[in-house]
């Protein structure tokens, strides 16, 4: 398998409470190198790219989350034996996004079609990081085969911004209009959108192209029941997930580490809970996590909380793929 990436993987490392699978740590199942693990339950590349944010004219820092995110991860307990690849980073270091968001696909559709229905999860990065993602999920097999494909955005931001050049406001537009040239609708659905970090040009945008959301106001813990009849039919709409996490749908005082701090935000509870029942859906083949900038963070906070949420993601989909068809 020929993964293209710039930066190859390195060793994952952490707590080591000695041997036996009952003390197991991502740390001791993650393998360096995609050439190596020819069989595993999930793969790892990460895109270091501030350069969307930038264009955006937010603050800098998200192409430091990658290795953030995976000094998180490393330590975490796992519930029960996995095996994870590593396949390295995409840096976005020249200023020519475009370029490394093509990079990033090519590496996404090559994992994809090794381990068809192991989650992909790309470590960003801006959330420009959500059209190579996309990429990589359209160039794949399954896409090619006809799937229904279905993008579940969770943030504060609609991204749909209709900007000449692309940046991390962007990637959804670019996503409608890519399968737009493919004769298809963008299947888009948003949780957690702030009325007031979108402007209503944005909304009539998202109205016109058909996208399905909930505002942040309408995802508390008391109002469930909403959010998940919003995730079965979301779910019932597609038969290939691609997840989109943007650490600012979190309140301030839980992702303080993002470009745009959420005044308001999802509480956590809320969106373990939506990203657990996405996993256990069956259907996720790709998950990205946008806008973590460590220079902002406050004790590894907003990391750790990335982190939390992929290990959920990973664990419950390992153990649905692992369980008697």
């Amino acid at each position: 398998m020929n993964v293209p990436v710039d930066i190859p993987s390195e060793p994952w490392t952490g707590r080591d409470d000695g041997p036996g699978d009952d003390t197991l740590r991502w740390h001791h199942t993650v393998t360096p190198d995609a050439g190596r693990t020819p069989d595993w339950d999930a793969a790892f590349i990460g895109f270091r790219s501030d350069e969307g944010v930038r264009r955006n004219k937010g603050r800098q820092g998200a192409a430091g989350g990658p290795p953030a995110l995976r000094a998180a991860l490393s330590s975490m307990a796992l519930p029960a034996p996995l095996h994870a690849l590593d396949a390295g980073d995409i840096v976005v270091g020249d200023g020519d996004l475009e370029a490394g968001q093509h990079r990033l696909g090519q590496a996404v559709s090559a994992l994809l079609d090794h381990r068809r229905r192991r989650p992909v999860v790309v470590l960003g990065g801006g959330h420009e990081v959500a059209f190579g993602t996309y990429l990589g999920l359209a160039g794949s097999r399954e896409l090619r085969d006809g799937a229904r494909l279905g993008v579940l955005n969770l943030d504060a931001h609609f991204d749909l911004r209709d900007d000449q050049r692309p940046s991390s406001g962007t990637p959804f537009r670019q996503m409608a209009r890519a399968e737009e040239r493919l004769g298809r609708r963008l299947n888009y659905a948003v949780l957690g959108v702030s009325q007031p970090s979108n402007t209503q040009r944005l909304f009539h945008t998202a109205d016109a192209l058909g996208v399905r959301y909930l505002r942040d106001t309408e995802c508390g813990l008391l109002q469930l029941a909403r959010v998940d009849l919003f995730l079965d039919a979301f779910l019932a709409s597609c038969d290939v997930v691609h997840l989109s996490i943007d650490l600012d749908v979190l309140p301030a005082a839980t992702a303080p580490g993002v470009s745009a701090p959420a005044a308001y935000g999802v509480p956590l509870e809320v969106i373990e809970h939506v990203c657990t029942r996405i996993a256990a859906g069956g259907k996720l083949a790709v998950c990205d996590v946008a806008e973590l900038n460590p220079g902002l963070d406050v004790d590894h906070r907003t990391a750790r909380t990335g982190a939390r949420l992929l290990h959920r993601i990973l664990t419950t989909a390992t153990h649905l793929a692992h369980q008697p068809s």
